[in-house]
């Protein structure tokens, strides 16, 4: 895994563009610690951070074909070069290295655009073609890579990372204040646009080619449909879809440094670490975190899997000061207000296991796969008990008991905001809004005047909402179902955003993620599976359950889906919740227009009096408000990584900022 950044011009490049190129390069050094390339012609400059996986020795890049005619810079692994390396020779190709990089070069040359459609692996690389003046950027089928890209005069800028794009020095770091309800509501955004105004990102499954002037995207690669019924026995799938699992992983060990896994106890990082034992002619390395206060709640059954395959297990506990003096360096390092509470823990967890190994394999993407969360039948159920539910009551009765439930409170009222009573009933929308980080209600309370006509359903879901409804979809066809409507869009925004999560905590260690379950061969399979093979009643991740039941103890094969819950709401309810008022309640958080400084005063007013209603929801909204300030800070105020004092520190509430230049440090 490494970073790639670059500068191309339709015409000559300036003297000086050669030197903000290394700057974009080195601005992300923690994403290549052992290496740093660059070439520059009269109309390209690319530059590169290596993290040395493959061929140690020779796969220095920028690397060139034999002409030096074709130029790559390449972040990601590609798992079948060495096939396609034994097709490319049979074709007159000559190699130099051993490198799935220069494989793509030659693919490149073989099938020019096409090239794509031949990788399998996660990538993001940029070619240029000098006797064509032509670049060609491409991202993998699911996302797992990162790519950012934007243009300014004859100059198309791209990078890894969008720091990377504002350390060029020619990109002016400005919000996209309109973006917000979005963000908020769906913890990110789904289509190009980013939370910087002007910088786009490449989508998963598409190439961009930029020649002329002129900048061209086209994807490449969908999800397909699903069946409404298999050809195949239930067995023949459980059987084909082991088989399938299993080759990932495989191919996955491609290394030449010491692989290990994240292991949290769920049936997903299990499954992975079961298969990857058998494969290895050594003990297994997992990695596994937990928080303080529970931790051998937390650790148990991580420990149970590791002692059943023969692993070596490594641990490590964090509190509420590791998490809260960790934070606004995150924020740095993911470059847009963080999503989920867990990007935390993961990238202590990535640190632990750079101490042993340079390449981890983790269980992302199962979930959106296999309809693994709980959200799905809940979603289901929703949909189903709010057709009936708006047939048989009427519109103004249905609106008074919406305004009723808001002042319900403990669990049953939560429970009851999250329900087809609390929301205008479609089907997108009882997805969205209900699972929502801040749902538009609350948005509307939290937001300013000139926000919240913005927190309405097109525009806060509106881009997500796309990928459910699209006409002629894969998943929107006929007999695929509500289901997997829901599944086809997380699979196309959820899932991006924590494929983000885990590239960005991961490289702030300087470590490789690779995540099998997202192999496209396996994902093509899954999608095409009926409902029935990933969801029976509340039971979800069937054919996975059936597929691994004889490598894992029956514990973690019936353990329901926990996800990794972090005790923020407990930490902002008590001792840290004057750091938040610190925050988002001083001078410059008021004076930036975003939030209702009373609402959200109230609302934290409301986490310190033990007797008032508190729900995860109202946590989510302070998470959410908490990370866009700290982000406005950091980038957009210019001010870099801030610090958030302690809590006994706190009283004064304000944020200390740290005076020095962003550059990439580790956290002490």
């Amino acid at each position: 895994m490494c970073g790639i950044a670059g500068i191309v011009s339709s015409d000559h490049l300036s003297f000086d563009d050669g030197q903000r190129v290394r700057a974009m390069r080195d601005v992300m050094a923690h994403r290549g610690p052992d290496d740093a390339g660059l070439f520059v012609d009269t109309s390209a400059a690319l530059g590169h951070r290596r993290l040395s996986i493959v061929d140690l020795a020779a796969g220095k890049q920028p690397l060139a074909n034999e002409d030096e005619r074709v130029w790559i810079s390449f972040n990601g692994e590609i798992y079948n070069h060495a096939d396609l390396r034994k097709e490319l020779e049979r074709k007159g190709h000559v190699y130099r290295t051993r490198s799935d990089t220069e494989t793509i070069v030659h693919a490149y040359e073989e099938w020019g655009d096409d090239c794509v459609l031949r990788l399998r692996g996660m990538f993001a690389f940029a070619i240029w073609d000098a006797r064509r003046k032509r670049l060609l950027l491409a991202r993998d089928r699911l996302g797992i890579k990162p790519l950012y890209w934007t243009v300014r005069g004859d100059r198309l800028i791209f990078g890894s990372e969008i720091k990377s794009i504002l350390a060029s020095g020619l990109v002016e770091a400005r919000a996209n204040e309109a973006a917000i309800p979005e963000l908020l509501g769906t913890r990110s955004l789904a289509g190009t646009e980013t939370m910087f105004k002007g910088i786009s990102k490449l989508m998963p499954g598409h190439v961009l080619v930029f020649e002329r002037g002129e900048a061209r995207t086209h994807r490449y690669w969908d999800v397909p449909a699903a069946e409404e019924s298999s050809v195949r026995s239930r067995a023949e799938d459980v059987r084909r879809f082991r088989e399938l699992l299993e080759e990932s992983v495989r191919l996955r060990l491609m290394s030449d440094v010491p692989l290990g896994v994240f292991l949290s106890g769920g049936i997903d990082s299990s499954a992975i670490a079961a298969l990857m034992a058998r494969m290895i002619d050594r003990p297994l390395q997992t990695f596994s975190v937990a928080f303080k206060a529970r931790a051998f709640n937390e650790l148990d059954y991580a420990r149970q899997v590791a002692r059943t395959i023969g692993a070596e297990s490594h641990e490590i506990v964090i509190d509420d000061r590791d998490f809260f003096g960790a934070l606004p360096r995150l924020v740095w390092h993911e470059d847009e207000p963080i999503a989920h509470p867990s990007s935390v823990p993961l990238y202590f967890v990535s640190k632990l296991a750079r101490e042993r190994v340079t390449v981890v394999l983790t269980g992302e993407g199962s979930d959106e796969l296999l309809a693994g969360y709980g959200k799905y039948p809940r979603a289901l159920f929703n949909w189903h008990a709010g057709s009936i539910y708006s047939r048989i009551v009427p519109g103004p009765v249905r609106a008074g008991i919406a305004r009723a439930i808001e002042k319900v409170p403990g669990r049953l009222g939560g429970y009851a905001r999250r329900s087809f009573l609390s929301v205008e009933h479609t089907p997108a929308l009882t997805f969205f809004d209900t699972f929502a980080g801040i749902n538009l209600a609350r948005q509307r309370q939290l937001l300013s005047s000139r926000l919240t006509p913005l927190a309405n359903i097109d525009h806060a879901y509106g881009p997500s909402m796309e990928y459910f409804q699209r006409v002629g979809a894969p998943q929107a066809s006929e007999g695929g179902g509500t289901l997997h409507r829901f599944l086809y869009a997380d699979l196309k925004t959820y899932l991006v955003e924590l494929l983000m999560k885990q590239d960005q905590m991961s490289m702030a260690a300087s470590i490789e993620s690779r995540v099998p379950f997202l192999d496209h061969h396996l994902v093509e399979f899954a999608a095409r599976l009926p409902v029935d093979r990933k969801l029976a009643g509340f039971s979800t991740k069937k054919i996975l359950r059936d597929a691994v039941r004889d490598v894992l103890p029956r514990e973690i094969l019936d353990r329901p889906k926990m996800g990794f819950p972090v005790p923020f709401a407990s930490w902002i309810r008590n001792e840290w919740r004057d750091v938040a008022c610190g925050v988002l309640l001083d001078r410059r958080s008021r004076q930036r227009g975003l939030i209702s400084p009373s609402a959200v005063e109230r609302l934290l007013a409301q986490a310190a009096a033990p007797s008032a209603p508190w729900t995860g929801q109202d946590a989510d909204a302070i998470w959410g408000l908490l990370n866009l300030e700290l982000w406005h800070r950091t980038f957009i105020d210019g001010d870099g990584i801030q610090t958030l004092p302690a809590p006994q520190a706190a009283a004064a509430r304000s944020v200390t900022l740290d005076p020095r230049p962003v550059q990439p440090r580790s956290v002490s």
